[in-house]
């Protein structure tokens, strides 16, 4: 049986589809696994909650205050390990060194509103 025209766009059309998805795929992995930095940063929560309507991530801010009667610098940052934020949610109001990864293109909010991704919490108090 011989195809169609029609049946042979049809299967180039479906082809390009997997294609696309598979490499949408292929970005991502690559953009949640390999980090453009990472670093540590020191202060205290202010701010610490679970966002979302369909993916919820946790999202927090920490005060840094570089000199005592200074206005504290703000570090915004998303939390994926459940994990990490459970540590967080003990030591709220304590002195912390958070340990974060950025992530640079990562096309959604759906793996957390900042592109800075925190991975690890030690107590310092």
């Amino acid at each position: 049986m011989e195809r169609t025209f029609g049946s042979k766009v049809l299967r180039a059309f479906f082809g390009l589809i997997a294609i696309a998805a598979a490499l949408a795929v292929a970005y991502l992995l690559i953009v949640l696994t390999w980090s453009y930095s990472d670093g540590e940063r020191v202060g205290y929560i202010q701010k610490f909650s679970n966002k979302g309507w369909l993916c919820k991530t946790w999202e927090g801010e920490l005060a840094m205050f570089p000199v005592v009667a200074m206005q504290a610098e703000k570090f915004v940052f998303s939390v994926r390990d459940e994990a990490v934020a459970a540590k967080i949610n003990q030591n709220m109001g304590k002195k912390m060194a958070i340990h974060y990864e950025e992530h640079k293109g990562v096309p959604t909010s759906c793996f957390g509103e900042t592109p800075y991704y925190v991975v690890d919490v030690r107590l310092l108090e």
